[in-house]
């Protein structure tokens, strides 16, 4: 339905409050589930993970930093890829601006990827980035935490993501690495999303995004809570503000893209 115009600013501000009572009622069922988040049971984390970081190896417990608390956003870069996922890295754009608060309430932040830590590195040196970044290459921290499956899965179908299963995926005979993204007209957004970070698209989505956090009790690390795929709106804050923008999200196909590289 389209706005009205040339409404008189009664008429707007009889709407504008109609539609406060129900923002009030989005927020207060925001705090609820927020609650609900909070009360979920912990599960015990046995396996002992590394992590490659700029102060070196670490553990699990070791990225809480002496805090009691622990999130970790599931950042899309596998190894293979030349440059992190443009939509993880519009959302980094955000967190790196807060993370310090997180870390001065009792939150320890770190982003975590499949690439090596150099390539993570260089990256963050590209985007100008702050934020902690680890590498889990060679853990099963993102397998076990369903950010990250193998060929095989992907061809078989046994991929569940975001708790649900999802059907094979039909693979090239020859997967050939895309360049890096350029208007290409008819492709596919997932095509042209993949072609930013230099894959194909069966390498690119081998790869998710997430967010999961976990409490330190007791000197035992206990996972709380994750989130995946459109779980993960509230924390784009790039839509945030378009929601609040006259025509909204307003998207045809994939208009973003890594911060150093509009007007290209």
């Amino acid at each position: 339905m389209k706005a009205m115009l040339d409404a008189t600013r009664e008429e707007w501000l009889a709407a504008r409050l109609d539609l406060l009572e129900e923002e009030k009622e989005l927020t207060r069922r925001s705090d609820a589930l927020a609650l609900k988040r909070q009360q979920l049971p912990r599960v015990r984390i046995d396996k002992e993970y590394r992590f490659d970081t700029e102060i070196g190896s670490a553990s699990l417990k070791d990225l809480f930093g002496g805090r009691s608390q622990l999130l970790v956003y599931h950042f899309m870069f596998g190894p293979d890829y030349n440059a992190g996922c443009p939509s993880c890295s519009s959302i980094a754009d955000g967190f790196n601006g807060f993370f310090v608060h997180l870390e001065n309430h009792d939150v320890a932040f770190w982003a975590v990827s499949r690439a090596p830590l150099a390539k993570l590195e260089a990256f963050k040196r590209r985007m100008d980035w702050s934020f902690p970044w680890a590498s889990s290459a060679g853990s099963d921290f993102n397998a076990d935490f369903s950010v990250w499956f193998s060929p095989e899965q992907q061809r078989q179908g046994e991929i569940e993501y975001n708790y649900r299963r999802e059907p094979p995926a039909p693979m090239p005979p020859a997967a050939k690495a895309a360049p890096e993204w350029q208007s290409r007209g008819g492709d596919e957004p997932i095509v042209q999303i993949a072609s930013m970070t230099g894959t194909d698209v069966p390498t690119y989505t081998r790869d998710r995004p997430g967010v999961s956090a976990f409490e330190l009790i007791d000197g035992v690390v206990y996972h709380s809570y994750s989130s995946y795929a459109r779980g993960l709106d509230g924390l784009w804050g790039v839509y945030q503000w378009l929601d609040r923008a006259p025509k909204g999200r307003n998207e045809t196909g994939i208009w973003w893209r890594h911060h150093d590289r509009y007007g290209e």
